[in-house]
């Protein structure tokens, strides 16, 4: 019985998971996904780089039905086990590390026979009596038994009536051989004495024919080689994504009934409280329930510096404790969890595909018989002309070797892999290929104002005491004291900037407290009367200046009195995040014009703007009015992403072109996102345009290549300029410089941060 998946079914279709095994080019790849679409109401997506297929299929059409199609096309297809669950080896089954130990011993035995058939085909001056007899022996292993995967793909092609690389690989091998075979036993190439010159241009040998024994061995030695390499790198692309699958905990220590035990992750349920020990990872995401602790979170949002947590605080699975020991009561487990939600974004990602990969499949579906038809008709027209038959039988074989589509098919996979895992090493989740598309072309880009520009909490700005009054230290003490006992945002914030100012002392008891709505609170403070409110008329000369300069910046005052005399002002706002200029202002060297839409009041929104420069203002928008005005936005010409991390901007999200989603923000927000931000740092936005610009540009060129390179060697191959094993050679050496083109992605840098000079600016850090 295959492994269970759980599916996942949208407005009455299912989408299912399937590994297939066997594909080695594009042409598969266009293979599979024909197979499957026969099925009534069925469409698919195959990843050559990652052997994975996503269908989309109505409920009637089983997972057996699936896998039946795909086998029907050639290829071994299974279901994908839960990411939650744990392999069970059986006797016959083989894992990823035993192929790939077999892939390798076969390609050393092969390079160990090819080696001798090689220098002495390629070194006349080495070649002593009967050489080319052991040429031979040396030889038919490889074509054999190292060729035998090809064949075997071949045959299982030839069986559907289709043909792969594989199709091509096998018959170049072949019909080397079976020349060679003929040039020693009737074209007189099997005298003891012949000697053979070794040119890279193939040439008829004045009445003795040629043995291409070094062609028929080098071929599957550089293919073979060549898929090693490429295996190898491919891995290395989705080294991000296996770093987060790393960071999964396997066993957590549990507390019940006031006793410590340890039990598998899989057991944690919501509630359940665990310890997590200096140097341990968090299990799963939770709230602290007691002890204080710095988290390193820089594997699972990308953030450097250490997050300080204590009780009443969420954290998050996977993040490292640095510091004290943790009491956590878990909110999320499995796949609710947020790294979960990340793996599954990046898995995501890299399943899709760009426009021009799904040109270059369709060009691979056809190609394969094109070259199959071309070999055929470049043999007859040289035998037709009268040329030498080994010309002609080298020329065709050539053309089957060298006209390989493996490049077009990595081209996009190769380049997604390495940048959404990239991505997600920088804290930014992209949702597929198109949207990375998207923000390619994005060139209006919607902001709103809290919680994206802005932190979305109350926060002290500026404090500003009377002339001769008690003092700010003194004041800020019982002002905080009497807060402690408000719920409302403002004086939650008063209380906490208290605590933080002034640390040596704990704030003290109030008495007689009372809180009036609309007005403010008041209580008994050391035996003070302390009241915080708003400010009205008759303020201080100092006290004046300073609510005239609350109000012009649109923060909210709050007045101070002690004993029914005014001492001290406290300006309170939503503060821009750190960044938050920097982000505006590298968007706009980008090209991308930023345009503020927010629900806040028109000053509040206005100065804001100012201070970032930004010159397009929305205020007062309801979440229809944001999706209207990405309406109006589109059908004017523009490219508009949308960043947000509300309810509220949801539908705006969800309209726009490129949705992009505050990884802080609501799961309503980030569901409708097409990229996420996981830190919740607003300049990675640039660092996510500049890495899809890239990205694309190394696709565009991977596919250049990919395409060049066929359009430039099937022509000399044709016409007899290219001998068989520097086809093989080169055909090889085009997917591995794909490949190698892709993994520069890994090492892709953001910008470097420089410090703001313009005025006020540099303060925000």
């Amino acid at each position: 019985m295959p492994p269970t998946i759980r599916s996942v079914v949208v407005a009455g279709a299912t989408t299912t998971d399937l590994i297939v095994g066997g594909m080695t080019c594009a042409a598969c790849v266009n293979r599979v996904e024909k197979r499957l679409s026969r099925l009534d109401g069925v469409s698919a997506t195959v990843n050559l780089a990652t052997g994975k297929a996503r269908i989309s299929h109505p409920p009637a059409v089983t997972t057996q039905d699936l896998v039946a199609a795909v086998e029907r096309a050639g290829y071994t297809a299974e279901l994908p086990p839960p990411p939650a669950a744990v392999p069970v080896k059986s006797p016959t089954a083989e894992s990823p590390a035993d192929g790939a130990r077999q892939e390798r011993e076969r390609l050393v035995i092969t390079a160990l026979l090819c080696a001798p058939v090689l220098v002495l085909s390629m070194v006349p001056a080495l070649q002593f009596r009967n050489w080319q007899w052991l040429c031979l022996v040396l030889a038919a292993p490889v074509v054999v038994w190292s060729a035998w995967p090809f064949h075997l793909r071949a045959a299982r092609g030839l069986r559907h009536s289709t043909a792969t690389m594989d199709t091509l690989v096998s018959l170049g091998v072949l019909a080397s051989f079976a020349w060679s075979l003929y040039a020693l036993f009737l074209g007189g190439a099997g005298d003891p004495d012949m000697r053979m010159p070794f040119t890279l241009l193939p040439s008829a040998g004045e009445g003795v024919a040629h043995v291409y024994l070094e062609a028929a061995v080098g071929v599957p030695l550089f293919v073979l080689a060549g898929r090693h390499l490429e295996a190898r790198a491919r891995r290395g692309t989705g080294t991000a994504l296996r770093s987060l699958a790393g960071l999964a905990v396997k066993e957590v220590t549990v507390r019940e009934d006031g006793r410590e035990r340890l039990v598998p992750v899989e057991d944690l349920r919501p509630g359940t409280e665990f310890l997590v020990r200096p140097g341990e990872r968090v299990a799963t995401d939770g709230v602290v329930a007691s002890g204080n602790s710095a988290l390193d979170l820089s594997l699972v949002t990308g953030e450097s510096d250490p997050v300080e947590v204590g009780p009443g605080q969420e954290v998050v699975g996977g993040a490292v404790n640095a510091g004290g020991l943790l009491l956590v009561r878990a909110t999320a487990v499995g796949a609710d969890t947020r790294l979960s939600r990340i793996t599954r974004m990046v898995t995501d990602a890299q399943t899709g595909k760009a426009r021009a990969q799904r040109l270059a499949d369709r060009v691979a579906g056809v190609f394969v018989p094109v070259v199959l038809a071309l070999a055929v008709t470049v043999l007859g027209f040289w035998l037709g002309a009268g040329v030498d038959p080994q010309a002609a039988v080298t020329a065709s074989v050539a053309i089957l070797v060298v006209a390989c589509p493996c490049a077009l098919g990595l081209a996009t996979p190769t380049a997604l892999l390495a940048a959404t895992g990239r991505g997600a090493q920088l804290g930014v989740l992209v949702s597929g290929p198109q949207a990375l598309e998207a923000l390619r072309h994005v060139d209006t880009i919607l902001l709103d104002k809290t919680g994206t520009l802005t932190t979305g909490h109350m926060s002290v700005v500026q404090v500003t005491n009377v002339t001769g009054g008690m003092g700010r230290e003194a004041v800020l003490r019982l002002a905080g004291a009497v807060e402690t006992g408000s719920e409302h945002p403002l004086g939650r914030a008063v209380a906490s900037y208290a605590q933080r100012a002034l640390p040596e002392r704990p704030l003290p008891e109030v008495t007689g407290f009372l809180a009036t709505p609309g007005s403010g609170v008041e209580g008994v403070v050391e035996g003070r009367r302390v009241e915080v409110l708003t400010p009205g008329e008759g303020l201080p000369p100092s006290l004046a200046r300073a609510l005239a300069e609350a109000e012009a910046s649109a923060h909210t005052p709050v007045l101070v009195r002690v004993d029914g005399r005014a001492e001290e002002l406290i300006a309170l706002g939503d503060v821009l995040r750190p960044g938050s200029y920097r982000a505006v202002d590298r968007l706009r060297r980008l090209g991308v014009t930023p345009v503020l839409a927010t629900g806040d009041r028109d000053s509040t929104a206005r100065v804001v703007a100012a201070e970032l420069g930004i010159t397009e203002v929305h205020a007062r928008c309801t979440p229809e009015d944001k999706a209207a005005l990405v309406t109006r936005l589109k059908e004017e010409g523009h490219r508009v992403a949308v960043i947000g991390d509300g309810v509220n901007d949801a539908a705006a999200l969800a309209r726009a072109d490129l949705g992009i989603a505050m990884g802080s923000g609501t799961d309503v927000a980030i569901g409708a996102a097409d990229v996420t931000l996981v830190r919740g740092d607003i300049e990675a936005v640039a660092d996510a345009v500049r890495l899809a610009r890239r990205t694309l540009a190394t696709i565009r060129l991977n596919l250049v290549w990919a395409f060049g390179y066929n359009v430039v060697t099937v022509p000399l191959a044709a016409v007899g300029w290219l001998n068989p094993m520097v086809a093989a050679a080169a055909m090889s050496a085009s997917s591995l410089l794909v490949v190698a083109n892709s993994l520069r992605l890994r090492t892709w840098q953001p910008t470097p941060t420089r410090p703001v000079t313009s005025a006020g600016k540099a303060s925000r850090r």
